[in-house]
């Protein structure tokens, strides 16, 4: 799945990330290896250059306004595999799609999939992306045993766990250099199929029960959470878990044990390209919630499922996924950005969170203001966090975790974030960068507390600010 652009003139290319709030004009380079990746960070000129993979990121991580961008797509080589050890050794290009296509029929998967998988290795390092496992595996960079980055003095460096340079980089958006490949550590499969558990949870009170006292039997786990139920149903939601499922679990006529390890993800027709918004707004999302849990058996144990079902959200299957968003807006934001496009996008507004333990009352009054504001979320999950990884601006810390995207045309929606923001970060947890488009910098200070170090390695490796973004700018990175 390319990148999507829309080219203005000669110079200058319109991006945005998947949620389409915030355009930008930027000039696109797109190397074909590390030669060229060097040589157009050298001329990058004053507004410096960030690099970009497949687009998924919601925000602006990936868009460097009237400056350069690095569509990194062409770095795409599987560079070499290690089918007795699991570990692959891949350009920062290729996508964790192609990764499961080539390495599950060797009895391998990666060891974080997170909700698509369109998303590049080198993306899935700079945000340190998770998963449905994160409670049991942690976050992507926990995976890597050593990354080939570009810094911003032109040389390479060979970049390995438990390094100040790997830790920022680890979540550091792109920021403290261009990753050109990746070692990563996989994780051993018999099969393509998963052993799947699901029950229903009649109040947020029961689902953070049964994530706490049952969890811990699987390797994957997440609730879809209804966020427009109120009263005694407020946090209802449908709870999945499940693992790889062995061969020799498999019923004896089972169709699988003839290719146990084949990977057919599903593709769909791509929507029209003009959505109405009522068919996307409060009522449908609240009929899509209703159907959805009453749909969903109280308790069903042992059911098979593919891979690509279980794991992965449905737009991965559509092209242009991304216009299934509601009506168009944009979302308020601090400062002034130049080079912004003003085109009438369909956009949606991601909000991640993570509330610490302990601090669950925090997570109630987050989901009652949701549920009280009726927020029309087509796509609400809620999680369990294991132990917090190195990187300084890793996202995931012990807690639990909640996801979930809104229509970007809210009257008021900005002024409601912020509340919420300032809830999380009292409560001690934070929001997630690579989906973000309007947080406030002093917000983030508060969520971060290994901001000012982040900030220090930066100034002392880029003082040129060679490396840039929009998010950076924002938020003063």
């Amino acid at each position: 799945m390319a990148v999507e652009t829309h080219v203005l003139d000669d110079d200058c290319v319109e991006l945005s990330g998947w949620g389409r709030t915030a355009p930008t004009l930027a000039r696109v380079h797109r190397p074909r290896g590390e030669a060229e990746v060097a040589e157009a960070v050298r001329a990058c000129g004053a507004r410096g250059s960030i690099a970009r993979g497949l687009g998924r990121a919601y925000g602006d991580a990936a868009q460097n306004a009237g400056g350069t961008v690095l569509d990194m797509t062409g770095l795409d080589r599987i560079l070499g595999v290690d089918a007795t050890a699991g570990v692959v050794v891949c350009e920062a290009g290729v996508s964790l799609h192609r990764l499961m296509a080539a390495l599950l029929p060797l009895g391998w998967f990666v060891p974080v999939a997170p909700a698509t998988r369109y998303v590049t290795v080198g993306g899935a390092v700079a945000a340190d992306v998770h998963g449905a496992n994160h409670q049991a595996a942690g976050s992507f960079g926990r995976h890597v045993t050593a990354l080939r980055l570009l810094t911003p003095d032109g040389g390479i460096r060979t970049v390995l766990p438990g390094t100040p340079l790997f830790d920022a980089t680890t979540g550091g958006m792109g920021l403290t250099g261009v990753i050109l490949s990746v070692t990563l550590r996989l994780l051993p499969v018999e099969t393509s199929l998963m052993y799947v558990d699901t029950e229903r949870a009649r109040d947020l009170d029961d689902l953070l029960d049964r994530l706490a006292t049952g969890d811990h039997r699987y390797r994957y786990s997440l609730a879809r959470i209804d966020l427009l139920a109120r009263g005694a149903a407020t946090g209802r939601a449908v709870l999945t878990r499940g693992d790889h499922a062995p061969y020799d679990a498999l019923p004896r006529r089972h169709r699988a044990r003839r290719a146990p390890l084949a990977f057919r993800p599903v593709r769909l027709p791509a929507p029209p390209a003009y959505v109405p918004g009522g068919l996307l707004g409060r009522t449908a999302a609240g009929l899509l919630n209703e159907l959805r849990y009453r749909g969903a058996a109280r308790e069903s144990t042992g059911r098979l499922q593919p891979l690509s079902a279980f794991f992965f959200h449905p737009v991965d299957g559509v092209r242009h996924g991304n216009r299934l968003h509601a009506r168009a807006g944009f979302l308020p934001y601090q400062g002034v950005v130049p080079y912004r496009c003003v085109v009438p996008y369909r956009c949606v507004v991601p909000y991640r969170c993570v509330v610490p333990y302990g601090q669950e009352e925090a997570l109630r009054r987050v989901v009652r203001r949701i549920a009280d504001r009726g927020c029309p979320s087509f796509r609400a999950v809620l999680r369990r966090f294991g132990a917090g990884d190195p990187g300084w601006l890793s996202f995931p810390l012990p807690g639990w975790g909640l996801s979930l995207d809104l229509p970007a045309g809210l009257p008021g929606l900005g002024a409601f974030l912020d509340a919420l923001d300032e809830e999380v970060a009292g409560a001690g947890g934070r929001i997630q960068l690579a989906e973000d488009s309007r947080v406030r910098p002093e917000t983030l200070a508060a969520m971060y507390p290994r901001l000012d170090e982040f900030r220090a390695l930066r100034a002392a490796l880029d003082p040129r600010s060679v490396l840039t973004s929009d998010l950076s700018r924002r938020l003063g990175l």
